[in-house]
């Protein structure tokens, strides 16, 4: 995957944001990170997604099994899906799931990437979230255009459209697990894609009407951004698919410096200094 965008947490600036997706950095394919070195360990339980899916290409398992190694924590059919379940260096849960992406989704390889094109990581696949009482997060997803389609060893499917790569999400009850806690190697939040402003403000609306209390829509410069915390505890944002990456940075080099949004940039020494280096 290519570092498409090296910026700031614009809620904690001294931390970096950083973006890994397709060559063009195109909605639906970046998975990014927060570096919170100073964090504990997450702590496992429920009111947490404990794993992030990402589609890789079918007949491409084999060599990731190859590349990854030891990281490799097993390998499972999951609702007729080939999967392999892995862990980054910092403990976070993977699964990289043999599929192909929607039509819709436009993917470009990375022609620099170590990785070939055809082997490469085409884009987010779904996710898993634990909670304690399925039935309150269970109407949120209908709200959210989810309905269920498979169950499977307690895990229960839900799709949003047709279903397909980038369009599932997984559940599953811990009624008798501690209420989890965030920290490094855990995920932060779940974004989801809404095509535009308008579509942004019409799912805030109907985030309202069903009880829940969504912020009011956040500028991120390369998009735009509503964050809400589903009944279970898992902190849920609606991204706009634009203005995109490529807005402030020539696309031939998207991620080589450090990007910040304007309203930032009067701070730029101040937040280079403090920032860590990056290796690679």
């Amino acid at each position: 995957m290519r570092l498409v965008k090296k910026s700031v947490n614009q809620d904690d600036p001294g931390t970096y944001h950083l973006f890994y997706a397709d060559a063009d950095g195109s909605p639906g394919t970046d998975l990014t990170f927060f570096p919170w070195p100073q964090l504990a360990p997450v702590s496992p339980g429920h009111g947490l997604a404990p794993e992030v899916q990402l589609t890789v290409p079918p007949g491409s398992l084999d060599f990731w099994r190859g590349r990854l190694g030891a990281q490799v924590a097993a390998g499972e059919e999951r609702f007729g899906e080939r999967t392999l379940l892995l862990r980054d260096p910092h403990g976070q849960p993977l699964a990289l799931v043999a599929g192909e992406p929607p039509a819709d989704r436009p993917r470009r390889p990375w022609e620099r990437s170590q990785v070939p094109a055809e082997m490469q990581v085409t884009g987010l696949h779904g996710a898993r979230i634990v909670v304690r009482d399925p039935g309150p997060t269970t109407a949120l997803l209908t709200v959210l255009g989810y309905r269920e389609i498979a169950t499977e060893n307690g895990w229960h499917r839900f799709a949003v459209g047709d279903g397909g790569s980038g369009r599932f999400l997984d559940l599953t009850a811990a009624p008798d697990a501690p209420r989890g806690l965030a920290g490094t190697g855990g995920i932060h939040h779940l974004a989801f894609r809404v095509t535009d402003d308008a579509h942004e403000l019409a799912m805030r609306d109907a985030v309202i009407a069903a009880g829940r209390r969504p912020t009011t829509v956040i500028d991120r410069f390369w998009f735009r951004s509503v964050y809400f915390r589903e009944p279970g505890g898992v902190l849920f944002e609606l991204a706009t698919d634009g203005p995109g990456f490529a807005v402030d940075e020539d696309p031939a080099t998207l991620g080589e410096r450090l990007v910040l949004p304007p309203w930032l940039e009067p701070e730029r020494a101040a937040i280079e200094a403090a920032l860590p280096p990056l290796d690679g």
